[in-house]
Order: structure tokens, then C-alpha cells, then sequence
């Protein structure tokens, strides 16, 4: 201290030094708790808005409600049918003078969620001259020709032709003929309630049953409620694969040559035409060597011939099916039909039915899958004869088992018509037009109801998982399924059946689009643990500095809370 200076002097200037020190000490803190508190606010603020936007998972919306009501959005079922009293014909008891209009309504009963509704829209008139001039020939096969280019040719129509009960275009015994087109010749029954009654039957074979529209939502069904043979017609599907195979398990001694190119073209290719409506079909074939049935047949002295049993047929199909490899690769249900050339040694060979009588085609089916024929080769004249045998397959005989088991396959029998009715052969096409409508009719009920599960699944799976991403595109694809198969109802309902079909195929392919897009599988199987593999390391370094100081800046504050205020 230098000399003549105050020592309160010195002292005093200590002190202002030491308030400055304090003072600049105290900015600097107040300057790192506005730097903490700004990290910390951007940090939130801004931080983590922006991670939890750019990591998030991206889920589109979707109609969940109207998912859930497409279980029990009701189904009606609209055939609109004329019936046409012919001269002569016309009941006492009619309730009113031609022409009227009337409706019956019928409910098929499935589960208790599940509505559908069958409602004949009937409009009875009298024939026009042109029909009575095509009522006036000698058959009923003219006179279903004849009315064919009179009548209504809409799929899922009806077109009743009522002649008298005396009438001789009926065989006698024949109380209704069901042509090839979707018309009828009918026997008017004497009163309004017999007539109504054969009428009732007829449409119960030309449009669908109710064991029908119950073998379509057979998934729906309990099984009690179902007949055995309900769960034995092939599936709706976008598309078939059909394949025929030829099976010669002794080339040593047979040479079979078997024109299948022809009998497709010929036999076939007519009835895939006209199927072409319910799916796309496509046709291969193939010859298998040294492919055998797997089953032992038995040897029967009496009839010097090889036998198998109806109970060991089940086991023929699984090594056979194992050589076929056509479904491995098959997007599609694909129909086996084989043909089966015995070997020598097992020759002849003849398949017996439960009551162990031959079966008269030789062949057998299984539902589903497809069906097979055994084709017997005729023995030699002369033991010395060369080997191998040359073997030309009579085609037209082949294809027409073939043909039958294919209509077996999608439920095409004829098996429940009443006694009294005379159906007419469809000829080379295989099947009728009412036919293809039943057909129609309970693949548009089916997809309905596959639509319906499908999307249930997905909407389900897709609230369980919350972490899935649902794409604008799989979501686009699962409002035009709820979209299509609303339509199909609606066209249900005003008796539109092609339109309805064409709606329920569009909202299958638009619904397996969905649940089958793969961009629902990326984040399927990301744990929860990866996540915080990852983000860890990210985040801890920069976390920690803004935690320690956070904290800091509270220890501060509650100590300046606990200092007494000072008085002056």
C-alpha cells in the first residue's frame, strides 16, 4: 500500500473489486442457465416434435367402420321372372285379370349376424302371338329353340312358359321341361296354388337353393347345420388351372398316343368359354413314365381282372399328386384330371364302388382336387405279339368323364331334380345358361363373404400392431374393396346379377391387394429393443450435458430460495 494512503481507502477497494468479481461470477452463471434453458427448450420445442414426426409410423386412415358392418350388411338375392300363360292355361283362381305383378320373399337362414334374403320378383302375363306361333310346334326342344330369341336373356332371369295341363309338348308323366337357355315349359297345375308350387321347384333348379347360398358361406355355417356335401364344391377363385395327365407306368409296354391337343379344342375349350364369366381358366398337360397309383389292386379270379376298392381309392391321389408338381408353383385352385394306363401286370383293372360293384365309367373324383380314369388296354390276340403295344385313347370317351367330374367339381349336378321334370342336355357347351347363373349366383355371395373376412382380418391385425405402415395405396385399395363389394349388394338387390359378380370380383382382387401387400411386413418385426439399440447412442451424449445442467440450474434456485433476505 503506498504511503499516505487512508487504510479504509485500501479496504474499500478490496471490497468493490470483490462485489465486481461476485457480479461478473453471477452473470456468467445467469449467462449458462439461459444457455442450458435455451438448449433444453429447443430441444423440446423443437427436437422432439421433429424426431417423433420423422421416426413415426406412417398409417393411413381407414373405413373401420365400415369394415365392421360388411358382417351384417343384409344380402338380398332379386330374380326377376316372367311367367307366361299360354292359350288354355290360365287358372280360375287368378287373384286379379293378367297382367299383375307379385313378389315372394324367402329367408335363408346362415348364423345370426349374417341376413340373406331371396325375393322373387314374378310378373305374370299372356303370350304374345309370336310365342303362341312358338308354342304351337311338336317338341318341347323346338319350342324352347323357338322362344329362346322372344325372351329375356338377362343373367339371373327367369321366363316361365305355363301350356295346359292336356298339353302334348310335354312327355306324359312330365310336368315341366327346363331347356337350355333360362326358360321353362310348365304344366298349369289346374289351380293357382299347384302351378305356384311347380314353379317353386323349378326355381329351385334354375337359380340356386338354399343349401346352395349355405354351401357358399359355408365358413359362416356351423357345422351342424351344413350337409356333408357342402364343403365338397370347389372355392370361388379369380382363376383356374386344369391340368390333364397322362399316366403310363409300363412304357415297356405300352405306347400310348393320345391326342389331347384336339380334345381340349373340341371338348373342352366350349365349356371354358362359357365359364369364362366365373374365372379365368388356363390348360396344360403333361405324360408322366413310370408314375403308379400306389395302391396294390386286388386280383379276382372269377373275373380274371384287378380290382380296386372304394375304400382304398383315398390313398391312390397322395403318391400321384407328388409326381404331378403343378400346384407347387400355381397361383390358382388347379383341377387334375389323370389318365391312367395300367401297367401289364395289373391289367385289366377296374374300380368297384362302396357296394363292391364296378363303377360304370371306371373313374372316381375327389373333391377340390380333380378326378382320375383307369383306361384299360385291350390284351393282345396273340401272346407272341411285339411289345411294346401301340394305344390310340378314344378321346371323345375320356373327355366325357372328364366333363362330368368337372361339373361335379363345381357343383353342377343333377342328382336332387324332381322325377317329373325333363332337363335338356346343353349339348357341346357342358353347361346350361341357368347354369352358369347358378354358378354366378353363389360365387357373388362367396367373394361377398370372403371380402368381408379378409378385411375384418386386416383391420384387426392392423389395430393390434400398431408399429405396421399402412401405405395411401393399401389403404386406396381397401376403400375400393368396401366400395365394391357395397356395389355388389346394391346390384343384388335390383336383380342385376352380372354387375353384381363383376363388383364382388373387383373387391377380392382389391382386398387380397391389401392384405397381401408386402409393405405391411416391413416394420413387422422391428422390437421395441432395436429401437433403443439405436436411439440411444444418439441421444445420450447430447442428453446428458442438458440433464446435469437442468439440474443445476433447479439445485441454484432452491438454495437462493433458503438464503435469508438481507435487510439494510
Amino acid at each position: 500500500m503506498a504511503q499516505g494512503t487512508p487504510p479504509w481507502l485500501g479496504q474499500e477497494v478490496k471490497m468493490v473489486a470483490a462485489a465486481a468479481a461476485m457480479a461478473a461470477d453471477e452473470a456468467e452463471r445467469a449467462r449458462g442457465r439461459r444457455a442450458a434453458l435455451s438448449f433444453a427448450t429447443i430441444a423440446v420445442v423443437l427436437g422432439l416434435p421433429l424426431w417423433w414426426k420423422t421416426t413415426e409410423t406412417y398409417r393411413a386412415a381407414l373405413p373401420y367402420a365400415d369394415i365392421d358392418g360388411l358382417g351384417q350388411q343384409p344380402v338380398q338375392l332379386v330374380v326377376p321372372m316372367a311367367v307366361v300363360f299360354g292359350p288354355g292355361s290360365v287358372p280360375g283362381d287368378l287373384p286379379r285379370p293378367l297382367p299383375f305383378r307379385d313378389v315372394q320373399e324367402m329367408e335363408i337362414s346362415v348364423n345370426l349376424r349374417t341376413s340373406v334374403t331371396s325375393r322373387y320378383e314374378m310378373r305374370y302375363r299372356s303370350t304374345t302371338a309370336q310365342e303362341d306361333a312358338a308354342l304351337a310346334v311338336a317338341t318341347a326342344q323346338e319350342a324352347d329353340a323357338a322362344l329362346y330369341p322372344l325372351q329375356d336373356t338377362t343373367l339371373g332371369s327367369l321366363t316361365m312358359y305355363v301350356v295346359p295341363e292336356t298339353s302334348s309338348l310335354l312327355p306324359q308323366g312330365i310336368n315341366a321341361y327346363v331347356g337350355k337357355h333360362r326358360s321353362a315349359l310348365v304344366r298349369a297345375g289346374g289351380s293357382l296354388a299347384a302351378l305356384q308350387a311347380r314353379l317353386r321347384e323349378v326355381t329351385q333348379v334354375m337359380s340356386f337353393t338354399a343349401s346352395s347360398i349355405a354351401a357358399a358361406l359355408s365358413d359362416r355355417v356351423p357345422d351342424g347345420q351344413l350337409s356333408p356335401d357342402a364343403r365338397r364344391n370347389l372355392k370361388s377363385s379369380l382363376g383356374y388351372e386344369i391340368t390333364f395327365s397322362l399316366l403310363n407306368p409300363d412304357p415297356k409296354s405300352h405306347t400310348v398316343d393320345w391326342d389331347i391337343e384336339g380334345a381340349v379344342n373340341r371338348f373342352v375349350k366350349p365349356v371354358l368359354d362359357k365359364l369364362s364369366l366365373v374365372a379365368n381358366f388356363s390348360v396344360d398337360s403333361q405324360i408322366l413314365y413310370y408314375a403308379v397309383l400306389g395302391v396294390t389292386p386286388r386280383y379276382d379270379k372269377e373275373s380274371s381282372s384287378f380290382l380296386l376298392s372304394a375304400h382304398s381309392l383315398p390313398h391312390v391321389i397322395n403318391p400321384v399328386e407328388a409326381r404331378l408338381g403343378s400346384s407347387a408353383a400355381s397361383l390358382y385352385p388347379v383341377l387334375n384330371f389323370l389318365l391312367y394306363v395300367p401297367e401289364r401286370s395289373h391289367s385289366p383293372l377296374y374300380i368297384q364302388d362302396k357296394d363292391g360293384a364296378p363303377v360304370s365309367t371306371n373313374a372316381f373324383h375327389s373333391p377340390r382336387w380333380g378326378g382320375i380314369m383307369v383306361y384299360n388296354v385291350e390284351a393282345p390276340a396273340s401272346p407272341q405279339a411285339s411289345l411294346p403295344l401301340h394305344v390310340d385313347v378314344d378321346m371323345a370317351r375320356v373327355m366325357e368323364v372328364f366333363l362330368a367330374q368337372l361339373r361335379l367339381l363345381f357343383g353342377l349336378s343333377w342328382e336332387e331334380v324332381p322325377p317329373e321334370f325333363l332337363l335338356e342336355s346343353p349339348g357341346n357347351e357342358g353347361l346350361a345358361d341357368w347354369e352358369l347363373d347358378h354358378l354366378l349366383w353363389a360365387h357373388t355371395v362367396e367373394n361377398i363373404a370372403t371380402v368381408s373376412t379378409t378385411l375384418t382380418s386386416l383391420a384387426q391385425l392392423l389395430d393390434k400392431i400398431g408399429n405396421i405402415v399402412i401405405k395411401d395405396d393399401v389403404a386406396s385399395e381397401v376403400y375400393r374393396a368396401v366400395a365394391s363389394v357395397q356395389s355388389a349388394v346394391t346390384e343384388l338387390s335390383l336383380g342385376h346379377l352380372l354387375a353384381a359378380f363383376q363388383a364382388s370380383k373387383e373387391a377380392v382382387t382389391s382386398s387380397e391387394r391389401a392384405f397381401f401387400d408386402p409393405s405391411l411386413l416391413h416394420l413387422l418385426y422391428f422390437p421395441d429393443d432395436q429401437k433403443f439399440a439405436i436411439y440411444i447412442p444418439l441421444f445420450l451424449p447430447m442428453a446428458v450435458p442438458i440433464l446435469l445442467s437442468l439440474a443445476k440450474i433447479v439445485r441454484e434456485t432452491r438454495l437462493r430460495k433458503k438464503e435469508p433476505t438481507k435487510m439494510d
